[in-house]
């Protein structure tokens, strides 16, 4: 393909991947900001990203099928109109019901997104260079996505408020919408894969792995023992999951091939792929968390994001350029150092810590976060060519789940562990805050005194000062918390380093055991 052409596809696969990360973090990104135009809570607001996420981590697995039969050409073309009718019926809703249903069908349309910007960088290379260059740039524009959601925001909500927020998506949009019909992608041979069953075995499958997602997100916010609709969920997307693997068993050709998928090999992969989802929850979760406990919110945050996206594209390009088939485990283990340096810098935060402080372990974050997921993919993917063509599908399956639900459930994991950890600190410090203490009186006395001249009574004086001491107190307690969650990234991570430690030490001893074997044989 000449250079040019080339270019003009890796500049509409970054495009379509911008396209399709800008609507998945457009909630994420900007929920305190969108509960006022919508009159929602933090809990309403919630639904907002379960509606998305309920169709959006089960449709590619249809998608999948839906383009080997009948086409690449009809399946972007179809895709990115209906993406565009749905960004267009943005602009007109303006209550939080109708925003819901809108994010549910917001979901169905960005589904086939993600796998064209996958598509369109593979294409500007050759067949050698595929799963190397064109794999680890692909990945990169997705990683962007996120710290770049949160860098345009703010000025889109300066210059319009929130219907800026989704006029930039419908120019997103139409944008992409030109690239797939000027620059077509190489259609592969139609392959009829759908079958009478796979109409069975996929609502089973969507609706399992929907409520997953719902009790995933919510689950956090009304908390999972508290309410009794989330056990309901839960049990209603077991049953639906159970039964579709009853019919997947017993089918020649199945929808999911799970028993390759229980595998040792492909469990490895996946485990791979969880762990590493479950860090970089650090910098898409955690980070910006902790930066909203201590009063900042996005527009306080460009400097950061910047250096994050600088990072990761510096990340990315590096593993392009150095990614070798072989060369997996050395990439892995670079990743694991910066991400695990990085976390445990963020642990010593204070609130006095300001993003400035954080521009170093965010940038080693998200530079380990884009060299670790390209080698991990394609030493997957080796591994199921090997294994032979009909099992891509599958691992295909692998890689979405683990990102997709990965993701909600690292989210899920770590607010959790926050909330429980927050309670702890919370009790310890008040446990010491007595009013007895002649230090903690002079406290309230100083937080008091600012309603000194609106307050007379003294009793309520004194009270007003307490209830300062203890939202202080709250405070202090969730960065302590906070810095417990980048202590066990930080963790999890070493231990992560550890395990490929031994595991490239053991396959060095087999290969040297079996070298040994092979020149006494020669000799012999």
């Amino acid at each position: 393909m000449p250079a040019r052409r080339a270019a003009a596809y890796m500049a509409a696969a970054t495009l379509l991947a911008m396209t399709q990360g800008f609507g998945m973090n457009l909630v994420t990104a900007n929920l305190p900001q969108l509960q006022g135009p919508f009159g929602a809570t933090g809990a309403e607001a919630l639904w907002l990203i379960a509606a998305y996420m309920a169709p959006n981590v089960s449709l590619s697995l249809a998608l999948l099928k839906i383009r080997n039969q009948y086409g690449l050409r009809h399946f972007a073309e179809l895709g990115i109109a209906v993406f565009l009718v749905v960004s267009v019926m943005h602009l007109f809703v303006t209550d939080l019901r109708s925003v819901i249903v809108l994010r549910f069908f917001a979901g169905i349309a960005a589904a086939p997104m993600s796998s064209l910007g996958f598509l369109y960088m593979l294409e500007a290379f050759p067949p050698a260079r595929k799963l190397t260059v064109g794999l680890s740039l692909a990945l990169t524009n997705i990683t962007l996505a996120p710290s770049l959601t949160r860098l345009v925001s703010p000025p889109l909500i300066d210059l319009g408020g929130v219907p800026a927020l989704f006029h930039f998506e419908l120019a997103l949009a139409l944008l992409s919408f030109g690239a797939i019909y000027l620059l077509p992608l190489t259609p592969p041979p139609r392959v009829k894969v759908i079958e009478r069953l796979d109409f069975l075995s996929y609502p089973l499958i969507a609706i399992g792995l929907g409520a997953f997602a719902v009790v995933l997100v919510a689950g956090k916010q009304y908390w999972w023992t508290e309410a009794p609709w989330l056990g309901v969920t839960l049990v209603v997307g077991i049953a639906a999951l159970t039964v579709a693997a009853l019919i997947e068993l017993n089918r020649k050709t199945p929808f999911i091939d799970l028993r390759w998928l229980v595998s040792p090999q492909i469990l490895h992969v996946a485990a791979v792929l969880l762990i590493f989802r479950l860090i970089l929850t650090e910098q898409t979760s955690v980070a910006g968390n902790f930066f909203q406990t201590i009063g900042l919110q996005n527009a306080q945050l460009t400097g950061l994001y910047t250096v994050v996206t600088l990072a990761t594209v510096a990340g990315g390009l590096f593993c392009a350029a150095t990614f070798r088939p072989g060369r997996e485990p050395a990439l892995h283990m670079l990743a694991l150092i910066l991400i695990m340096t990085g976390a445990w810098l963020d642990s010593r935060g204070t609130g006095l810590t300001r993003p400035e402080q954080m521009y170093w372990s965010q940038a080693m974050i998200a530079a380990g976060g884009s060299l670790f997921l390209p080698p991990a993919i394609a030493s997957g993917f080796t591994m199921t060519l090997r294994k032979g063509t009909q099992y891509i599908f599958s691992f295909i399956i692998v890689f979405l789940m683990t990102q997709s639900l990965g993701g909600l459930a690292g989210s899920a994991l770590f607010t959790s562990f926050i909330t429980l950890r927050e309670k702890f600190h919370a009790n310890i410090l008040a446990a010491h805050m007595t009013l007895g203490d002649p230090l903690v009186a002079a406290r309230i006395g100083q937080l008091s005194a600012a309603y000194g001249h609106t307050v007379t009574d003294g009793a309520l004086l004194r009270s007003q000062g307490v209830s300062l001491l203890g939202q202080q107190i709250t405070r202090e307690a969730n960065i302590l918390a906070h810095n417990d969650a980048f202590l066990m990234i930080s963790l999890m991570a070493a231990t992560a380093a550890v395990a490929l430690a031994i595991h490239m030490i053991v396959l060095r001893i087999k290969e040297a055991g079996s070298r040994n074997v092979g020149e006494t044989a020669l000799q012999g």
